[in-house]
C-alpha cells in the first residue's frame, strides 16, 4: 500500500527557499572575509613608503584624535592645546586610564605647538 506524500503549501516552499538563500549568503559573506583576512595589504604612506608607528606624530589635531602608542591626556593637551579633555568626554571616567587607540574629542586651539 502507497502512502500518499503531503504536498506543500507555496509559502513553506519560499521558507525553504529565502532560509536556503540566506544560509548560502551567510557562508558567502564569512568566505569573504576570511579571504580579506588573508591578504595582507601593508599600509602605505602617499609616496608610497610603509607607515610606522610614530609617522602621524606630526599631524594637526583633529576634532576628533586616536589615542597613540605612550600618548597621555597630559601630552595630548599640550600638543593640541585644548585643557578640557577630560571634560569633554565623559566616556573617559580616568583620566590615568588612557591606552592606544582611544577615540577622544579635542577642541583644538589655533596655537598648537609645533614639534
Amino acid at each position: 500500500m502507497a502512502t500518499a506524500r503531503p504536498r506543500r503549501s507555496p509559502l513553506s516552499a519560499a521558507v525553504a527557499i529565502a532560509d536556503t538563500a540566506s544560509w548560502f549568503c551567510a557562508l558567502l559573506l564569512v568566505g569573504l572575509i576570511l579571504l580579506s583576512s588573508l591578504r595582507e595589504s601593508p599600509a602605505e604612506g602617499g609616496d608610497g613608503e610603509k607607515v610606522r608607528g610614530g609617522a602621524f606624530a606630526g599631524r594637526p589635531c583633529d576634532e576628533i584624535y586616536v589615542v597613540g602608542e605612550g600618548e597621555t591626556l597630559h601630552t595630548i593637551s599640550d600638543k593640541c592645546g585644548d585643557p578640557f579633555i577630560v571634560e569633554q568626554n565623559p566616556h573617559i571616567h580616568d583620566p590615568d586610564d588612557v591606552f592606544p587607540g582611544l577615540v577622544i574629542k579635542i577642541t583644538p586651539s589655533r596655537h598648537t605647538r609645533e614639534r
